[in-house]
């Protein structure tokens, strides 16, 4: 017998009904020219990706800049905006030549001396970049097409850094805005991808507009995820922000827009007996659910309490009030994602506890005063916002006093960045998600222990840096799996994050959309619209 949700129910019979009238007015009608309308999974306010990881800053990113390096399918990285590179006998210098036609969006091009200031700036706030700069001796400019990375000792990971396929994406940028605090937002959007970026016609809350640059030189190589050459085949991109779910779908059956990047999985079915749309997984290794504490604020600044909470975590619970029908999700206690190959049970025992009661005693163990815990909740964005629910029901079970702030997405990914107490705009935990390819070895920021250069929440733990150091340094495959399990075993110790599944997330698009690339991250080169 077939079941639906309470809001399945509701969009089937609004699916009838016309669009709402801002909603409608939103989208762009179709013109002379080739648009691509997009249903972006959030609204894009932050437009800076190096100051922070959310995923729709990344996309943005993918659209107006461009990297040195990219990772393909099979996640090798292959050269992008390199020609050629070479590394010494003793593997501590590394040459690498620029290939040519390179230009910025204001005609200039593009130089060694841009790449450099990238470089020292994404260095500074993404995991892998800080490890990559810790081993670095010096990066230098030989001239305006070749620069010159020294290593202090031979460094394992090098490619595999500058090429990273998601945030903090190694995005280049023109010296003189990457020379901008990498701890504060820049103010120019000048990249050398393959679209611009249309700052007089960006709407926050509603529309963000896109428009190919004609002097993009893609490369020759077929596309393979972020790898190949980017050849924009329409002339625009325009995203057009929907906080409904159901309204978006409605969008997409009536034809007023093309692609809807992540629509809610209980409205798949829906969407699949429309002739014209098809719905599809597009992510091979799917997305990991995360609850991150900060542990700066009481009461999270205790460890004991962190693990407490995560033991009232119950991964089914998360995945079926959240995601729903369990072909789109599994539970997977590794840190690592499950079916990847550092995937290990290393100290995970406190996340398979998923027990109430036995949360509710540790948490008293641990000296739980009452504090208020302070949840915020990403109303926007449908499965974080049940994230939110859920948590926020099991903390108050174990004995928590809880409230929850709704807030947009958008709203959350600025607050997040504050250390300051909730009284002063602060907070205690939110809920996001990585793609599997961010979190799949110790490198990853979300995995760091420094308070000063870590990501949001804020971990201190020396052990745990020494472990990730180690990790990029590891002679052979065996040794970095023991490296990587005793990661993640330091991370449950310290109760660093919950982590609530591993799930799937689908796409929806009309039939006249073709060339949708299969990668982790949503690419809009390649597609062309009928």
């Amino acid at each position: 017998m077939l079941r639906w949700t309470k809001r399945q129910f509701l969009a089937a019979a609004a699916v009838v009904l016309p669009l709402s009238l801002g909603a409608a007015q939103a989208v762009t009608p179709a013109s002379a020219e080739t648009v691509l309308r997009v249903i972006p999974h959030a609204d894009l306010k932050n437009l800076d990706p190096i100051w922070t990881t959310a995923y729709i800053s990344r996309n943005h990113g993918y659209l107006i800049y461009d990297t040195l390096f990219a990772m393909d399918e099979s996640f090798t990285p292959q050269p992008q905006m390199v020609d050629t590179w070479d590394v010494s006998d003793d593997k501590l210098t590394w040459t690498f030549t620029l290939r040519d036609g390179l230009k910025w969006h204001d005609g200039a091009d593009v130089t060694s001396a841009d790449v450099i200031a990238s470089l020292n700036r994404w260095g500074q706030r993404d995991g892998m970049g800080q490890q990559l700069f810790e081993a670095m001796e010096s990066l230098t400019a030989s001239n305006d097409k070749t620069f010159v990375m020294k290593f202090t000792e031979p460094y394992g990971l090098v490619l595999e850094s500058i090429g990273k396929i998601s945030s903090n994406v190694p995005f280049m940028m023109p010296e003189r805005i990457a020379k901008t605090d990498p701890f504060k937002q820049i103010e120019e959007y000048i990249g050398s991808g393959p679209f611009m970026f249309k700052k007089d016609e960006w709407v926050p809350g509603s529309k963000v507009v896109y428009e190919k640059f004609d002097d993009y030189v893609p490369r020759s190589e077929p596309p393979s995820a972020a790898a190949g050459g980017k050849v924009a085949k329409v002339d625009r991109v325009e995203w057009t922000y929907f906080p409904d779910q159901t309204t978006a779908m409605n969008a997409l059956i009536s034809g007023e827009v093309d692609f809807f990047e992540q629509p809610a999985n209980d409205l798949a079915p829906l969407m699949e007996i429309q002739e014209e749309i098809t719905v599809e997984i597009n992510d091979p290794l799917g997305n990991i659910g995360f609850a991150r504490f900060n542990h700066l604020l009481p009461p999270f600044d205790n460890a004991d309490v962190r693990r407490a909470a995560i033991m009232a975590m119950k991964q089914e619970d998360y995945m079926a009030g959240a995601v729903g029908d369990q072909k789109f999700w599994k539970t997977c206690y590794s840190v690592y994602p499950c079916a990847t190959p550092l995937e290990n049970d290393s100290g995970s025992e406190v996340m398979q506890t998923a027990d109430i009661e036995k949360a509710a005693a540790a948490l008293k163990d641990a000296g739980y005063d009452g504090t208020p815990v302070v949840i915020m909740q990403p109303t926007d964005i449908p499965l974080l916002s049940a994230f939110s629910l859920i948590t926020a029901e099991k903390l108050r079970k174990i004995g928590m006093t809880v409230e929850v702030q709704a807030m947009d997405w958008s709203t959350l990914t600025s607050r997040r960045a504050k250390r300051d107490p909730v009284a002063d705009g602060g907070w205690n935990m939110f809920h996001t998600w990585w793609i599997g390819a961010d979190v799949s070895n110790p490198m990853a920021i979300a995995f760091s222990g420094n308070p000063d250069k870590g990501w949001f929440g804020w971990p201190t733990d020396a052990e745990l840096e020494t472990q990730r150091a180690a990790f990029a340094r590891a002679a052979n495959v065996e040794e970095q799996k023991e490296i990587a399990a005793k990661v993640q075993d330091r991370l449950w110790s310290i109760g660093a994050s919950g982590q609530l599944g591993q799930f799937f997330v689908p796409v929806a698009y009309r039939s006249n959309v073709k060339g949708l690339i299969k990668s982790p991250v949503q690419f809009f080169w390649n597609i062309s619209v009928d």
